[in-house]
């Protein structure tokens, strides 16, 4: 057994000796004092000091070179570790805020700055450039006391590096109070049906933008916000169903809104179409009755003209015309008995409005014992006798 892990032990091949690593061999571990004593030579000798002399001397003299070698080292240290701390160099995009024991004492701008070394002055960089974004939500309610859920963003960053570390505690959730906040002053002064239809949401998230920002102004918080989005807005999810069947009772009255202007639209035209057509044709009717009334006054005038110069002839005219326009519409034939003889009548008139209707009537002859008889009754109450169609 002890010789197959002999043969295990790498230590244990051949040629190479019998080293056990866990035994020391009598070796000491490297002295401090001496890595410290070379270390100081070397610096001696780059900075022009004596790093030969015999040994005697520098066993001699090993307590008090030992000190100061150290104490150089020490100081060396220091002034490398003072250049370090106190160089700064502060991006474009970032403010350096120094701190004096704790308390603020400038702003350093982009570029080389010094500063004192720590613990006496502490420098913090602040970006000022990167644009940070706050997300939340919150049950808000309307001018008319409806329950309406936002879901919000609000972009924003840094102004003032000293402000927005020293001036609040939590500036970023500051910002959120004073987000939620400013987005409740602006909701309950709209409606609910303004907010979800889009028409208030853009003044909404202007005017809570413009509020937020006048809030943080007022805390100095250092902040400034480049923009506020409204991401979603809605009802709570309990009464959504509700609210559904709500906006489609308003699309529907929209829709029949539209159908009444439509047909308004298309009825108004015909009825002003008409009135103007009655209104036309009532001036035509009028001009009309005027003209024949000024003509039949003109016409009377230049009669009474002609009568006072002729009145038997134009007493006899007017007569006759009298009589033919009266006897021109009256459906009797009137006859001369005295000068009877064949006679054929044809009604043209009654021809043109019943096409199948003619009557004629039948001759009457002077010899006829009857019609004769009848004249010789007639004679004495008349020459003349009415035939009947």
């Amino acid at each position: 057994m002890r010789s197959k892990l002999e043969k295990l032990m790498p230590w244990k091949e051949p040629g190479k000796g019998d080293k056990d690593p866990w035994k020391s061999d009598g070796q000491q571990p490297p002295d401090l004092e001496d890595i410290f004593r070379n270390m100081s030579k070397r610096l001696q000798s780059l900075f022009g000091g004596n790093g030969g002399g015999n040994s005697e001397s520098s066993r001699s003299d090993s307590g008090g070179s030992g000190s100061g070698s150290i104490v150089s080292l020490m100081l060396l240290l220091v002034v490398f570790w003072v250049g370090w701390d106190s160089v700064h160099i502060i991006d474009e995009a970032e403010q350096g805020v120094v701190l004096r024991f704790g308390k603020y004492v400038r702003t350093l701008e982009p570029g080389f700055n010094v500063t004192l070394p720590r613990p006496f002055e502490l420098l913090s960089k602040v970006n000022i450039n990167n644009v940070r974004v706050v997300e939340d939500r919150g049950h808000m309610l309307t001018e008319d006391e409806n329950l309406v859920e936002f879901t919000y963003k609000v972009q924003y960053r840094i102004n003032d590096a000293q402000f927005f570390l020293f001036n609040v505690r939590d500036p970023e959730l500051t910002l959120r109070q004073a987000a939620e906040s400013a987005l409740r002053e602006s909701v309950g002064t709209n409606s609910l049906d303004a907010i979800l239809e889009g028409n208030a949401r853009t003044q909404v998230r202007l005017e809570t933008q413009r509020v937020l920002q006048e809030t943080l102004d007022l805390y100095a918080a250092g902040l400034a916000v480049t923009e506020f989005n409204l991401v979603d807005v809605n009802v709570p999810m309990q009464v959504r169903e509700s609210y559904s069947d709500v906006i489609r009772a308003r699309e529907d009255r929209e829709r029949f809104k539209e159908e009444a202007r439509v047909h308004a639209n298309s009825v108004i035209p015909e009825a002003r179409g008409a009135a103007a057509r009655i209104e036309q044709e009532a001036a035509g009717y009028k001009a009309a009755t005027v003209a024949l009334a000024e003509g039949e006054a003109s016409r009377f005038t230049s009669v009474l003209t002609e009568y006072r110069m002729a009145p038997q002839v134009t007493r006899k005219r007017l007569y006759l015309e009298t009589m033919e326009s009266v006897l021109s519409r009256n459906k009797k034939v009137f006859l001369d008995v005295e000068s009877s003889g064949n006679i054929l009548y044809l009604p043209l008139d009654q021809t043109a409005v019943d096409s199948g209707a003619s009557r004629i009537i039948p001759p009457l002859q002077g010899q006829n014992s009857g019609i004769q008889g009848n004249n010789d009754r007639n004679k004495p109450r008349g020459k003349a006798r009415e035939a009947r169609q």
